[in-house]
């Protein structure tokens, strides 16, 4: 019987995302394909440092073995390497313990067209390029900025944090805000109090969180070791629109901050993700120094 990936968590994750490989890169920028091919080759023994999403992934996969014979989360490797430069990255992934045994190996070509044939539920990557053309084909995904100091930190619980508009929302009431400015926006949001704000990209995505928050909740009463929070801009009374749609999903976010333009850095560091999502570069520039952080680009 072939095993399917329908009912997991998968992430998508590039092998520059989940490994350092920024000398590799700038091997192929500079000397071409061939000289890369011939470097991976020639370090194919030599273990890869720690990348962007590597602490992401490390604590995911260890969603895993909490519950006896039970997976909920499969990570699949999304590069445009071929299969022949690809085994300094397997053996890497050996070296650290992860369990991750799926790859997609593109050799150069678009990844976006595999990304629905293995589920992916959450794409991460360090190339511009392939997380637009993931948005734009319908997953969640997020260009990951370089890794702030504390990212490798180990936590005692699986922490992620989302903006709200463009992101678990979509973007409706952002491009309003934009514009036509806050007091439209207001009035809108007002007026629209009782009607659920439509699903941004992440939804998807938050809603699978809480279906395994909400099955370790049930299984043993002991804490999720989950913990989701959102941290927006938006303040009342925008707030209440916010609230009856996570109601209407049936989505519980462990915990929310509605910053009302304060900026959202102190409250991300005190809440120490291991991601956060945001649309907005600005938020995502002050964001990055202190906890790891990926840019959700708007669809084209």
């Amino acid at each position: 019987m072939a095993f399917s990936l329908d009912n997991l968590l998968v992430i998508g994750i590039s092998s520059r995302a989940l490994f350092d490989l920024e000398a590799e890169e700038n091997i192929y920028r500079t000397r071409g394909l061939e000289a890369y091919r011939q470097h991976q080759l020639d370090n194919e023994s030599e273990i890869l440092k720690l990348g962007a999403g590597f602490a992401l992934v490390r604590a995911l996969l260890k969603l895993n073995l909490v519950v006896h014979n039970q997976r909920f989360v499969e990570v699949v490797i999304m590069s445009r390497n071929s299969s022949e430069t690809s085994m300094r990255i397997f053996n890497s992934i050996e070296h650290y313990g992860l369990d991750i045994t799926r790859a997609a190996l593109t050799g150069g070509a678009s990844l976006a067209p595999y990304l629905q044939a293995f589920n992916v539920s959450l794409f991460l990557s360090l190339h511009e390029d392939d997380v637009q053309a993931a948005v734009d084909s319908g997953v969640a995904s997020a260009l990951l900025y370089k890794m702030p100091d504390n990212a490798l930190e180990e936590l005692d619980q699986i922490r992620i944090a989302f903006d709200g508009d463009a992101v678990i929302f979509s973007d409706e009431s952002e491009r309003i805000f934009q514009a036509q400015g806050i007091e439209a926006f207001e009035n809108h949001e007002r007026e629209n109090a009782m009607k659920p704000l439509p699903e941004g990209p992440f939804a998807r995505l938050l809603k699978a969180l809480s279906f395994i928050q909400n099955n370790f909740s049930t299984a043993d009463g002991s804490r999720s070791p989950i913990r989701t929070a959102l941290v927006t801009a938006r303040s009342s009374p925008a707030h209440e629109r916010v609230i009856r749609t996570l109601r209407a999903w049936d989505v519980a976010i462990d915990e929310t901050f509605f910053m009302g333009g304060v900026a959202k850095s102190a409250v991300l560091a005190a809440f120490k993700p291991h991601i956060f999502f945001d649309d907005q570069p600005g938020h995502c520039d002050r964001a990055a120094t202190l906890v790891q952080t990926g840019r959700v680009p708007l669809r084209k």
